[in-house]
């Protein structure tokens, strides 16, 4: 059994999670032998652990499995607590480690709601950004249509096995999103259904997965609500769009903006709050020219104040982000934002053991 296959079998195993499995594997030296000696070999459904089947269902189904063991595993959320055990990936997997803002909001949706969602989806697409949703009808579709419609990448995050899709009216949806370069993912196991529980576990995976959240339309009690809260204490930008005052529907959006939420009104406010994290040197869809900047010195990289805090006490041999929180004196959540913007921007690269290290000039992508 490889380390992979071993955390495919724990995330078929019920109620055991990623801190479950990283004490287990501390304590028996890796995940497999965690795997080994562990006595409650017991599905959800109260059966015999098949791994071996997701597997074999996978190559029929066309789904790449990745786990934290595996070089395709987002580094977004390989550094996010909480993190699962394992993601179901039907489409391309660079996908899921592309640049990427959130965009989410209420399934009972209004036509303005709708409008913004297409709106801002299309210009961050334009843009070079991945829209991610969670593929559920309204605000969710809609950005990823929007995201389609300006040839970009967007990745949808369903409550359900890839088996079981949900919602079915929008499966073809899905289907252009797959042919188009993005993906449709899932940390549950084929067979597994909707439900209760699956849903604001989805909404963990949309929070850690993009940079930032922006909450279209959505009412006091929602699952985007929970989504920005998670993706608050992620250290992700929380962003909303406002609405009229009496508006129900947008009551979540307002109370997140009067608690701190920067206040969207456009795409170009979206890209302003992202602006540390765009990354210069991504491909830009065709037509589209990256913004222009004046001229610099070539030696001299264009950091901000928290990247270059950062880059003070980053080497050739790597430091652990731990260290970097004790010599920078920022908050963790802070610093892990900063190394992944400086990451993408192809300033530093990640090593073994949660460590960073500089990235050579000539190596920079």
């Amino acid at each position: 059994m490889t380390e992979s296959q071993a955390y495919v079998a724990f995330n078929l195993t019920d109620k055991v999670g990623f801190a479950t499995v990283s004490e287990l594997a501390d304590s028996a030296g890796s995940v497999t032998a965690a795997w080994d000696a562990y006595p409650k070999k017991v599905s959800r459904a109260g059966g015999a652990i098949e791994w071996e089947r997701e597997f074999d269902l996978a190559a029929k189904f066309g789904v790449t499995i990745l786990t934290p063991a595996d070089a395709g595993y987002p580094a977004r959320l390989k550094n996010a607590p909480g993190r699962p055990l394992a993601l179901y990936v039907k489409g391309d997997v660079a996908a899921l480690s592309t640049p990427s803002v959130a965009i989410v909001g209420t399934r009972r949706a209004t036509s303005y709601g709708l409008d913004m969602a297409n709106r801002l989806s299309f210009g961050l697409a334009k843009a070079g950004w991945a829209v991610v949703s969670g593929l559920a009808v309204g605000i969710d579709a809609e950005s990823h249509m929007g995201a389609l419609d300006a040839a970009g990448v967007t990745v949808g995050i369903i409550g359900s096995g890839l088996d079981r899709f949900y919602p079915e009216e929008n499966r073809e949806l899905a289907r252009e999103m797959v042919n188009h370069g993005g993906a449709v993912v899932s940390e549950f196991p084929f067979g597994r259904p909707p439900d209760r529980e699956t849903f604001p576990i989805r909404n963990h995976v949309v929070a850690a997965l993009a940079q930032g959240v922006v909450a279209v339309e959505a009412p006091i009690r929602s699952g985007t609500l929970i989504t920005a809260s998670i993706a608050a204490d992620l250290g992700r930008t929380v962003m909303a769009v406002p609405a009229r005052v009496d508006n129900r529907q947008s009551a979540g959006c307002l109370q997140l903006i009067r608690d701190g939420a920067i206040l969207v009104r456009n795409v170009d406010d979206v890209l302003e709050a992202m602006s540390e994290l765009i990354p210069a040197s991504s491909p830009r869809p065709a037509g589209v020219e990256s913004p222009k900047a004046p001229a610099a010195d070539p030696e001299v990289p264009p950091y901000s104040v928290e990247e270059s805090l950062v880059m003070l006490h980053v080497d050739d041999d790597g430091v652990s982000v731990d260290e970097l929180v004790r010599k920078t004196r920022l908050p963790a959540e802070r610093v892990n934002a900063v190394v992944m913007g400086l990451r993408i921007k192809g300033f530093v690269r990640f090593l073994p053991g949660n460590r960073v290290a500089a990235l050579k000039p000539g190596r920079r992508r």
